[in-house]
């Protein structure tokens, strides 16, 4: 698994003859939003007239990938291979495009260098011995045609081994495993089968738990997953084959944002194209290839062969660790105003160095207690995320948990400057270590007025500007759901975000189940609309939250944003497995 933990970033393919109108692979049948006759009359369509596999190896090695997944059939059966299981479908001898499509591709991946994963699906909705056909209706019950059931076992059996011998692939995706047992579906029989041909295959777990790794879909987890390893499958828009009327594509830096959060968890990003039904891959995907493949080639280090980050109490953002423990990385998705520090917080060991990667500029930190500051010219910072890279001679090691306990007095100090005793006093808050409950802070910023000359103008000035965020509130959000500091308001109706500097992109949320009734900026009333990305109408997780902050509405030091619920705070934080059943 060593390989496959090193790596990262996989891309997935999502080919077949759905490409062709522009629906959704296989379930647009299954679900009787057409019929079948019309769904396959789509083989007609797929000529596969430009389609280029060299270029697409090539777009995905500049994407910073290193390894990557096809689709051989989904569901709907259609082989893009020339298998000779009994009575297939294929692309080969069935669709417009009269071709063997998955050959030259893996040709092409393993002449790069590239790792070769193989998507397969267990269903077959098409095949006239598979026991399901739509969502209503069933060609026949297992139990009661046990001869039918084993004839489709040796169908998917051979495919299974043409695809061993034939690719000798590295990895094997499975899908559909929710429609029967382990028993059922001979999942022992499977396993040894693919060992028989490479005894270092790598499987998902999508047969029925009997695989090497976990693979969340679309949702990125909101707590690290238990499996040592696991690799969250992600669209780019809202579809995994081509439909040319999703336009609800992710910007590159929600793309780069979401590696790095999966990244910071130990996990890899398989992230998703659709290529269209000549074989062209879409614009709107190429450009984010590029745009993730830049990222990835001037932060390497800090990406391939790394491993999970520190607890989130010490950094505002997030954070990886190399193979040895010595070097911390440190993800900023956002620009230091004012040459303001980045805080890290309770580090015992002493760096030995502090760098940007990928940029000759100079970085610097100094220690303050247990706390270290880290200076990064503003101009050096990266456009998506900015890397900081801490060596140290020995494995990283943090001081035990801590709160932040603060009050009027250390504001007071005048030896601390101003955007560092802001970021202590929102670290004391999100604790749930509030020092304005024993004083006459009233929500409109009133009754502070007898320490306005003890305080320095600026930290006056930002506690009465957000005030209500200050008054009667309490500990903020747990580990995982937004990567700075949070409060909430006594009823626990109101969620108020800190954020530190210029955000690269719009900040994000995870397991919010609550719906949001309105969202603005503290002190100042500016209304913002949310993005809501990857809420699946069949699952319980949330949809990712994308909040834009208008950057003339910043805070010259932190920003507040107030966020309305329809009811009291209500958390998703389930540990995350394969996959739920999409039925």
């Amino acid at each position: 698994m060593e390989w496959f933990k090193d790596a990262k970033l996989g891309i997935f393919i999502h080919w077949g003859i759905y490409s062709v109108n522009g629906v959704s692979e296989s379930w647009s049948f299954f679900n009787n939003y057409l019929s079948h006759d019309s769904y396959m009359k789509q083989l007609d369509g797929l000529t596969a007239t430009h389609y280029k596999p060299q270029e697409w190896v090539n777009l995905i090695k500049e994407s910073g990938a290193k390894y990557s997944v096809i689709t051989s059939k989904h569901h709907d059966g259609v082989a893009l291979w020339d298998t000779k299981a009994i009575n297939p479908i294929t692309t080969l001898n069935n669709s417009a495009a009269k071709k063997d499509l998955l050959s030259p591709f893996v040709a092409e991946l393993k002449k790069s260098g590239l790792k070769t994963g193989i998507y397969f699906s267990l269903p077959d909705w098409s095949h006239p011995d598979y026991d399901v056909f739509t969502r209503a209706r069933k060609r026949y019950q297992v139990i009661e045609s046990p001869a039918r059931w084993n004839k489709y076992l040796t169908y998917f059996h051979t495919q299974l081994n043409e695809i061993s011998k034939i690719y000798k692939p590295d990895l094997l995706w499975f899908d559909g495993d929710w429609e029967h047992t382990a028993e059922e579906w001979q999942s022992e029989k499977v396993l040894n089968n693919l060992r028989k041909y490479n005894p270092n295959i790598i499987i998902n777990s999508r047969l029925n738990d009997h695989g090497d790794y976990e693979t969340p879909e679309q949702g990125i987890p909101v707590l690290k997953p238990k499996n040592d390893y696991w690799e969250l499958c992600y669209t780019m828009n809202d579809s995994w084959g081509y439909q040319p009327f999703d336009d609800k594509y992710k910007s590159p830096n929600m793309i780069i944002r979401t590696l790095v959060d999966c990244i910071s968890m130990g996990g890899n990003l398989l992230l998703d194209i659709g290529p269209k039904a000549d074989g062209t891959i879409p614009e709107e995907q190429v450009h984010i290839l590029k745009q993730l493949g830049r990222w990835t080639n001037k932060h390497s280090e800090a990406i391939y062969g790394t491993r999970a980050g520190i607890p989130s109490k010490h950094f505002s953002g997030k954070t990886a660790l190399s193979k040895d423990k010595k070097t911390l990385y440190l993800y900023v998705d956002w620009i230091p105003k004012n040459d303001e520090s980045l805080l890290l917080r309770d580090v015992k060991s002493q760096p030995l160095s502090v760098k940007i990667v990928g940029s000759e500029a100079g970085a610097s930190f100094d220690r303050d207690g247990n706390d270290l500051l880290l200076n990064i010219p503003p101009s050096a910072a990266d456009t998506e995320v900015t890397v900081i890279a801490l060596r140290f001679d020995q494995p990283l090691e943090l001081h035990d948990s801590r709160t932040t306990n603060i009050n009027l007095a250390h504001l007071k100090d005048e030896k601390i400057a101003n955007p560092l005793q802001l970021k202590r006093l929102t670290n004391a808050l999100h604790e749930g270590n509030n020092p304005f409950l024993d004083t006459k802070l009233e929500v409109d910023g009133l009754g502070l007025e007898k320490e306005k000359n003890n305080l320095s103008p600026d930290v006056y000035g930002w506690i009465t500007k957000h005030a209500e965020a200050l008054y009667k509130t309490g500990k903020g959000l747990p580990e995982g759901h937004y990567q700075g500091n949070s409060t909430l308001a006594a009823d626990k109706q109101t969620l108020y975000l800190f954020v530190e500097g210029t955000p690269t992109g719009p900040i994000a949320l995870k397991g919010i189940k609550n719906k949001i009734s309105r969202i603005r900026v503290v002190g100042e009333g500016t209304m913002i609309e949310p993005q809501i990305y990857n809420k699946l109408y069949w699952s319980a997780v949330p949809g990712i939250i994308y909040i834009p902050i208008p950057e003339s509405r910043l805070d010259k030091h932190i920003t507040v944003i107030a966020i309305l619920l329809d009811q009291p705070l209500d958390l998703h934080r389930e540990q995350v497995g394969a996959i739920e059943s999409n039925l």
